[in-house]
């Protein structure tokens, strides 16, 4: 088992405020997405509440790692810089496939092209 590590109490209230932080925003990203009701709609909540909530975890976890090690911990920086990085990028790829094979289709549900009736 690992024994719980020994932090200083205002480094652990530090740690606790931004993984409940990072839950809640993870959280309401997903509720975002069940709440929608297009598919258009519900690309944006999962995007904002992944790479909200990773930036939060990963601070949390400086914190912690940079406390208990006493020198900075900045390799979780890599971490957030591939997640907000790629999902972003991930969302819009899929936006675009979806868009296009709903205006290829003729769907109602396609967003219309600006200056088009």
């Amino acid at each position: 088992m690992i024994a719980t590590p020994d932090l200083p109490l205002w480094a652990a209230i530090v740690v606790a405020v931004l993984t409940i932080s990072g839950a809640i925003v993870t959280l309401a990203g997903a509720i975002g997405l069940v709440r929608f009701d297009t598919f258009y709609d519900r690309l944006h909540p999962p995007t904002l509440g992944s790479s909200g909530g990773t930036i939060l975890l990963v601070l949390a976890s400086i914190v912690c790692f940079s406390v208990l090690r006493t020198r900075i911990s900045v390799h979780e920086i890599l971490i957030a810089l591939f997640v907000t990085l790629t999902t972003p990028v991930t969302f819009i790829l899929l936006a675009r496939a979806s868009l296009y094979r709903d205006r290829i289709e003729g769907s109602p549900d396609a967003p219309s092209i600006d200056g088009e009736d």
